[in-house]
């Protein structure tokens, strides 16, 4: 069952990645290539869409069209696992405008997309026999749940006697290779990780697009009622309420991405002299050059936007080669593909080797408001606002609200910060979430747990106006900005004056933060000097620098609005400050 959440795998977030090449190169992707063969003569193809859904660098989908005499397209949808799955309403809409986007570029081809209700253990012998096909194309899933689901495909394909191509485009490297020069287990620190891809070859160049010439060659015929079987669902058909939905503030697609790839390149000066731009009020809206979703559903190759980079690059500054900080951000998604391939409880902690074991607090209600966006924080809650309603929030107020809900005050596990971002956020997905949750809360991959994110002083250092709160938080568009990120300290007469009384139109803090991030610092200095008892870990021997390791965890990789280094100056509090 392919899902936004899950894309096939049942409930969890997903992420894909591997190298070129026909049979993947590795030995799983290689053995699973191997399965079938195709008999003489032209081929009968199927490409499975998951991620990867364009057509510009495709090379599964190459590979299908390659002395092929037939190809359809599919996607594979459960309707079922739609209605009763916990990912929300704006992601499955971004999906959809991405399948209804790919269809039509296919139409504009001779061709179409077949979105297949059912599951792929289910819709493949069916479709095997019913289309006669002799050979199955998809793009390799680095993730173990895709790993998983995949070879249970090829070895249907096998008992069909279906030739099945993997080929790999969803990440930059070979990911099995990564590990391999790291001594045959995952960098666990940044630092590392570029260590070892500086040794590794550039990554593969992307395909050329599918053209009209290539699909012509191999046809297939289209059924007067393929809309009715096959078309693209609504969101009404999958059982999502529409009326009052506001406009996607995303577009889903690869048309889209493509267009947002052009404004992002036509800042030649921010690629030319590459610099981190401030934080500022406008960072924190969504960008017309944000590329996150479109990478997280493969609308955009990262190969693409790689080598786009590098080429404008090389023509500004006279073929100097790029740093590697230029791909900072794609590199973190990187990072983390690498760091989950091979760890299926990466999303936990029970059983997850790379994550501390915290006991953290239950509190069902103090997590609601959360994600409610009541905490009684304008910061914290504006960010959750937006969050819901539109489905991205720049990387740093996801610190923000990641610190608030774990080491920083409430003291909740970072599991059900993943879940709620599954939910609601467009791009995330299993690695990178739950990497950036496990980063956050100090559980793997960063110590540094005495630095914080002010609820207070982050905002206010932002946006100075209070313009991004009174935006998403109307209740308090009257307050003055003097008291707009800390209101229970307005005067009763300013709070008369802006019409709304705090703790009546507007609930007051649900903690002291100055008080819980105290505690909660003490709380994790004791965890970690118990681990350098039972590890022999040095509580601060391997805490990155700022420089090195702190330009961030990205839920969002390449967002738009530049790099993520977290700094004083972007609200992270000394002990100092702890009082905001």
């Amino acid at each position: 069952m392919e899902s936004p959440a899950n894309d096939g795998r049942g409930g969890r977030g997903a992420g894909s990645g591997g190298r070129g090449g026909l049979g993947v190169g590795r030995s799983g992707a290689a053995e699973m290539a191997a399965a079938g063969s195709t008999p003489l003569g032209l081929a009968r193809s199927v490409h499975w869409f998951r991620r990867g859904l364009r057509l510009h660098d495709n090379p599964a989908l190459q590979a299908a069209l390659r002395d092929a005499s037939s190809v359809r397209c599919i996607y594979i949808l459960d309707p079922w696992f739609a209605a009763s799955s916990a990912v929300g309403i704006n992601r499955w809409r971004f999906l959809l405008q991405s399948l209804e986007d790919l269809d039509n570029s296919l139409r504009k081809l001779g061709s179409c997309l077949f979105v297949v209700r059912g599951q792929p253990t289910d819709v493949f012998p069916r479709l095997f026999k019913e289309w006669g096909v002799t050979r199955l194309t998809f793009e390799y899933d680095s993730e173990p749940f895709g790993k998983e689901r995949d070879a249970a495909i090829v070895k249907l394909a096998k008992e069909a006697g279906v030739e099945v191509v993997i080929e790999n485009s969803h990440t930059l490297y070979d990911l099995d290779r990564i590990i391999e020069l790291n001594g045959h287990k995952p960098p666990l620190t940044y630092k590392r990780f570029q260590t070892i891809i500086s040794r590794m070859e550039l990554p593969r160049k992307p395909v050329s697009s599918i053209t009209s010439q290539q699909m012509e060659k191999c046809k297939s015929e289209i059924q007067e009622n393929h809309d009715d079987t096959y078309g693209v669902p609504s969101l009404e058909e999958l059982g999502f309420p529409t009326d009052g939905l506001a406009p996607a503030v995303w577009k889903g697609g690869e048309t889209e991405a493509l267009a947002r790839l052009d404004k992002h390149l036509e800042r030649k000066a921010w690629v030319a002299n590459y610099e981190r731009p401030r934080m500022n009020a406008n960072s924190l809206l969504a960008s017309p050059t944000g590329l996150s979703p479109y990478l997280r559903f493969g609308c955009l190759s990262c190969r693409l936007f790689y080598y786009r980079l590098w080429e404008l690059y090389k023509k500004v500054k006279r073929n100097n080669t790029p740093p590697l900080s230029l791909y900072g951000q794609l590199l973190w998604r990187e990072f983390f593909y690498t760091a989950a391939t091979n760890n299926p409880k990466f999303d936990r902690m029970e059983g997850n080797p790379i994550c501390i074991q915290i006991p953290w607090d239950r509190n069902p209600e103090a997590l609601a408001k959360w994600a409610e966006g009541k905490t009684g924080f304008p910061w914290i809650d504006a960010i959750m606002t937006q969050l819901k309603q539109e489905g991205w929030i720049h990387h740093l107020a996801r610190h923000a609200v990641a610190c608030f809900l774990t080491r920083g005050d409430l003291w909740i596990s970072w599991e059900s910060g993943v879940r709620v971002f599954d939910e609601l956020l467009l791009d995330a997905d299993f690695s990178v979430n739950a990497g950036s949750w496990m980063w956050l809360s100090c559980s793997a991959f960063f110590q540094q747990f005495f630095h914080c994110y002010c609820p207070v002083g982050f905002g206010r250092r932002t946006d100075p106006s209070g313009d991004y709160v009174r935006r998403y938080l109307p209740k308090l568009k009257g307050f003055p900005s003097r008291y707009i990120y800390e209101p229970w300290n307005a005067p009763e007469s300013v709070q008369k004056a802006a019409k709304c009384i705090i703790g009546v139109d507007y609930p007051k803090p649900m903690v002291n933060h100055a008080e819980t991030s105290r505690l909660n610092i003490e709380r994790m200095k004791q965890i970690y000097q118990q681990l350098s008892r039972y590890r022999g870990l040095c509580l601060l021997a391997s805490v990155p620098s700022c420089v090195e390791d702190l330009s961030s965890p990205v839920t969002d990789p390449m967002s738009g609005q530049g790099s993520s280094t977290s700094t004083a100056r972007d609200g992270r509090i000394t002990r100092e400050e702890l009082g905001c």
